[in-house]
């Protein structure tokens, strides 16, 4: 008797956050009642490649303190990290596709190399139709540093507003930024 294999179809990620992983909505706040530095409010809206909006999506951050120290143990910077800040955040876009944290804007970063990073948040994205997930950073407008920064240096000039939040004239310490997973104006993703 001879066995026939066949290759199984590949699965992607989600949507099974709303049901699990984002059921905790104190994950999407960051800074806790004594952390350092100046406290804001990120909205993420999470775009496919029509411009709709992802209504299940889940969203991760991982960022520096105020003082650019990550709370890690394999941060090489000899500070302590900001007990009252817990540098990660989880949560779930809603039905149009957004998601919002309560943070702080981060110190730069040195790189490994010598040099510094401006201050940005690294963002993972797990959604539905994706086979792993998505990289990118949000910085933000307005910065100096972004001329400096290494990581930014290496995206195309064309491409560079992707990654930049606005502030919100509307709300003072809320920044924005749409995630555009595909089309004309799709994101840079990062390739980690």
């Amino acid at each position: 008797m001879s066995a026939d294999f066949h290759a199984l179809p590949s699965q992607t990620i989600g949507p099974f956050y709303h049901f699990s992983l984002t059921v905790n909505p104190a994950l999407a706040c960051m800074a806790g009642p004594g952390a350092k530095g100046e406290r804001i409010h990120l909205e993420l809206r999470i775009l496919d490649g029509d411009d709709r909006p992802i209504p299940d999506a889940m969203i991760e951050l991982w960022q520096a303190d105020a003082e650019g120290k990550y709370q890690h143990p394999d941060d090489p910077q000899n500070i302590l990290p900001d007990p009252g800040f817990t540098g990660f955040g989880r949560s779930a876009t809603d039905d149009a596709g957004v998601c919002r944290f309560e943070t702080i804007r981060p110190g730069p970063v040195p790189d490994g190399a010598g040099r510094i990073q401006a201050p940005h948040i690294n963002v993972s994205i797990f959604a539905r139709g994706l086979l792993s997930r998505l990289a990118t950073r949000v910085y933000f407008a307005g910065d100096p540093r972004l001329a400096d920064d290494p990581v930014f240096q290496l995206v195309p000039s064309d491409r560079r507003a992707t990654l930049i939040a606005e502030p919100d004239p509307d709300v003072p310490a809320r920044w924005k930024l749409d995630v555009h997973l595909q089309g004309d104006r799709e994101t840079v993703f990062f390739d980690l």
